[in-house]
């Protein structure tokens, strides 16, 4: 690590990349590519929706519970931890509210507590072992959804089709994957896509 003018610690850029320096890994390692060809709308939205989610598994990846934890800049209560239950709360949301019709209550928010998904990630084991199994549990029934909807255009109570669910997933999983890379270079100067 490097010590900035402000007396903040910077650490050092890295990667585990030996051919690609400003990759995670190399790509022939890259657990995002199964090399299987996407043809067609479906199968497309799928897919990226699929690497965006390994994206968000791999920013958090070998860091403890106070580092998912860390705020990105203040005043921002932004952190991995923040966005991995923020990411099940908007899968639980798309999913089991919108198009399932389910009355599931929020995870974390509340009228309260808008923010619980964010304020509530503190740097506790326990903490984030219970937002990765909500998040896993939210993707795996929309997995299960998805997989048994056949129509693109089916619709769920708000009357949003299905397409427009796995394309708003897809967005909202790009700005905050771009959001993780920065926190995640922060914490520990991992850089990579």
């Amino acid at each position: 690590m490097t010590t900035s003018p402000d007396a903040e610690a910077t650490p050092t850029r890295w990667t585990r990349a030996t051919t690609s320096p400003d990759m995670w890994v190399d790509p022939d390692e890259d657990p995002r590519e199964d090399g299987s060809e996407t043809v067609g709308e479906r199968a497309t939205l799928l897919d990226y929706l699929r690497r965006y989610r390994l994206t968000m598994e791999l920013k958090c990846a070998d860091l403890d519970a106070g580092q998912l934890a860390l705020r990105s800049v203040p005043p921002s209560t932004m952190s991995l931890l923040g966005l991995v239950r923020h990411m099940a709360e908007v899968e639980r949301r798309w999913f089991r509210r919108e198009l399932a019709g389910e009355d599931a209550p929020s995870l974390y928010c509340s009228k309260a507590d808008r923010d619980g998904d964010w304020d509530g990630a503190v740097g506790d084991p326990e903490v984030v072992d219970e937002a990765w199994r909500a998040w896993r549990v939210e993707v795996a029934f929309a997995e299960r959804l998805v997989s048994e909807t056949a129509d693109l255009g089916t619709v769920g109570r708000g009357r949003v089709p299905l397409r427009d669910i796995l394309v708003h997933m897809v967005e909202e999983y790009a700005r905050h994957c771009g959001h993780a890379d920065l926190i995640r270079e922060r914490i520990d100067g991992r850089v990579g896509q």
